[in-house]
This record gives structure tokens, sequence and C-alpha cells, in this order.
């Protein structure tokens, strides 16, 4: 569960735990690890890791491994990249964004994935964003990233889907995080407005949703990437 510090990343991790999996917290912060942990019942193991590497994603997996004994589900999440548009964006900014949001989702389930296959079961949730259907101004680097991680992740669900392995993304729009309160202060009643339901999504129910998705029931869901925004975006797909 990377990026599990807070946020939704920490949400799934909740709900999860819930229904008896054993989760195990990774971020890059051993103080808010050490605070989301103890909001889950039981000894949660956490795991200090920088998954914009490719050492870091590979001692993430060997040390969540030797911790649980095997991987059946991956969730992958990570924070996004700096704002900026296509003019004031330099070429380099690029690269890191698609570290972060790209190449460490490839990287997680080149390591994780094939183990999955052999056991024939496993289940594969990143979190990307609403961006991907309906681009945000100002994240040209987010939009970029996530778009090219959704293609990776629907072609990945085609080719294990016959292993017992499923692979879906959530994309979430406004939710009731640390990061959105951070933006906006403590009333949302503003942007609230601004979507059909006319309420900000409650981080708890999207984990729900992502452990939805790792069950039993959901084995027919692969290669679906779900918007979870309360109707925000305009698009029709």
């Amino acid at each position: 569960m990377t990026g599990a510090s807070s946020g939704l990343g920490l949400a799934c991790a909740q709900a999860l735990a819930a229904e008896g999996a054993s989760v195990v917290l990774v971020s890059r912060s051993p103080d808010r690890l050490a605070a989301a942990a103890a909001t889950i019942s039981g000894d949660v193991p956490v795991i200090v890791a920088d998954v914009s590497t490719t050492n870091g994603v590979t001692e993430m997996v060997s040390a969540v491994e030797q911790t649980l004994g095997g991987i059946d589900i991956l969730i992958a999440n990570a924070g996004g990249p700096p704002l900026g548009d296509f003019a004031d964006t330099d070429l380099e900014a690029y690269e890191p964004a698609l570290r972060l949001n790209l190449l460490s989702t490839v990287a997680m389930c080149k390591l994780t994935v094939p183990a999955m296959q052999s056991r024939g079961w496993g289940r594969v949730v990143a979190i990307t964003s609403i961006a991907v259907r309906e681009p945000n101004s100002r994240l040209i680097l987010s939009n970029t990233a996530r778009a090219g991680v959704t293609g990776f992740l629907k072609t990945l669900a085609r080719e294990v889907a016959g292993d017992g392995v499923t692979v879906n993304s959530l994309q979430p729009g406004l939710h009731a995080t640390d990061r959105l309160y951070s933006s906006y202060g403590d009333d949302l009643s503003a942007i609230a407005a601004g979507v059909p339901t006319g309420t900000i999504g409650d981080p708890a129910d999207f984990g729900r949703l992502a452990a939805f998705l790792c069950s039993d029931s959901a084995k027919f869901v692969t290669g679906a990437a779900i918007p979870v925004d309360g109707g925000a975006a305009h698009g029709l797909q």
C-alpha cells in the first residue's frame, strides 16, 4: 500500500484491514506512517520508501514480501507532481513526474504480478485521477503521467486476466483529504457546490470501493478505470 500515510491511500488500507487483510503501509515519512498505523487496529507494519526510484521500489517490495510472506494485493498510489502548464513546464520536469506517477507503478507490477500469476490470484488497484478523463489546467505533468499509467494498466489487465489477476484503477475527483483542506481551508462548501452531488467525496467510501475491487466478488471486473468524482467530469467515457 504505497502513499499510505494519509488521504486516499490510508483510507484504502483502513478498508482492507477492516475486511481482515494484512496490510503494510508505505510512504516516505516515518512520522506520518507511525500516525497512520495508529488509526488501524492491531500491529500494522510500516516501511519508509521512495517509490519514485527503481531501487526504492525494489527494496520496498522485498521488505513487504519478507514481512507478509508474499503480496496478493497491490494498491499503487503516489502524490502528484508540481503544478504547471505547457508554457512554464520545462522538459526536464517530465522525467521525475513520469518516474513518480507512471514508472513507479510499472516497476511495482513487474515485481509483484508474476508471483500473483503463479499463485492464480491477485489484485492490482492504482489510484490515478479524474484528470485522465478530463485533463485539469495547470496539471500538465500529472495529466501526462497518469494517462500513461492508465494505458499500461489496461494493457496489463488483458494479459494477466486468464491467470486470476485483476488490474483496475480508480480515478478520484475531489475528496476531503488533508491536501484539499490545505488548498482550500476548512470550508469546502464553495468547491462542493461545483460537484453534481453537492458534496466532497468521503475517503472512507473511496477506500471501501478499493477493497471491493480486491475481493472475490470483483473477480469479473478488470481493465476498468472507474471515476469516483460525484459526477463532476463532463466526458462520456
